[in-house]
């Protein structure tokens, strides 16, 4: 069976096998270095010859100063990412479905897509020139109407807002394209059937694509859950500063600080771990949680 099985899909494998290799090399084989959150790691030992310290580091973290602070930024941060950043990549997919224009559909297509090929690091050198008090666009706009500049980035008020703004403006081009995919797959003769029956566009919208969305949507939405203990390191990293840790410090920066910066890397890979743990606990839980009510879900 499976020798016939491999003759039939032999080049998709071979496809595939590259994939896999590469998955494997980076992802797995160093799982076992996790280890060292359960040793006082020393560089001269090595992960086996360093002493062994137990969940000595995981009570620390626990005990922590900044425990709740970096916690709280994470979920506040992800839950706004998740309650806005998710429906706008269904909204953007449906209103370009809804573009009849063949050529300026592939244009604003491809502005939006254009953020997610740019790294933060520019992208932040940007906002940060946008966003400038003292020569950027925005605050210009805000002065020439009678207002005050506004330093968004330095402000804690302002910082958490920026964070959503930019990253929904950073995804949501390219997170739109899994949904453009499945409207595409969508069977016209509903679409045909509706029009005969004196539906409307809004109508088609409700009744016909929204529903068919929904095994994608439940899918990804589960997976966003599960990495709602990544706020965002990149984003964050490039474009937060000592005035405003007290709303953007979340676990990753604390864990860079701590691992590279500090070199306690027996510490920060116990809250890595501790991150991940929760993070695969939350996978699980909401596919549960979500097979109860329909059929859709990761497994």
């Amino acid at each position: 069976m499976m020798r016939d099985r491999f003759g039939k899909y032999g080049y998709y494998y071979l496809m595939l096998a590259p994939a896999i290799v590469l998955f494997a090399l980076f992802s797995y084989v160093p799982m076992y270095g996790v280890i060292i959150a359960f040793k006082d790691y020393r560089f001269i030992d090595g992960i086996w010859g360093s002493p062994w310290v137990g969940f000595d580091y995981f009570e620390q973290f626990f005990h922590d100063v900044f425990f709740w602070r970096i916690i709280r930024n994470t979920l506040t941060i992800s839950g706004l990412h998740l309650l806005f950043g998710f429906p706008a990549p269904v909204v953007l997919a449906l209103l370009f479905n809804e573009l009849i224009h063949g050529k300026f559909k592939k244009f604003v297509q491809s502005v939006s897509y254009l953020p997610h090929f740019m790294s933060w690091v520019i992208l932040a050198s940007l906002l940060t020139e946008i966003l400038s008090p003292s020569r950027g666009a925005l605050n210009y706009v805000l002065t020439f109407f009678g207002g005050k500049p506004i330093h968004f980035l330095a402000d804690p008020d302002t910082f958490v807002g920026m964070l959503v703004i930019t990253h929904i403006w950073q995804s949501v081009g390219w997170g739109s394209v899994v949904y453009l995919a499945a409207i595409a797959g969508i069977s016209q003769d509903q679409y045909e059937s509706a029009t005969i029956d004196g539906a409307g566009r809004l109508q088609k919208i409700v009744h016909i694509t929204l529903p068919s969305l929904v095994p994608i949507m439940t899918i990804l939405f589960i997976l966003n859950v599960g990495g709602i203990m990544n706020a965002g390191f990149d984003q964050i990293f490039n474009l937060y500063n000592p005035a405003v840790y007290r709303v953007a410090d979340i676990i990753d920066t604390y864990v860079y600080r701590i691992g590279l910066l500090e070199t306690k890397y027996g510490f920060s890979s116990a809250i890595g771990l501790f991150k991940n743990v929760i993070a695969l606990a939350l996978v699980m839980g909401t596919n549960f949680l979500v097979k109860r009510f329909n059929d859709y879900g990761i497994w």
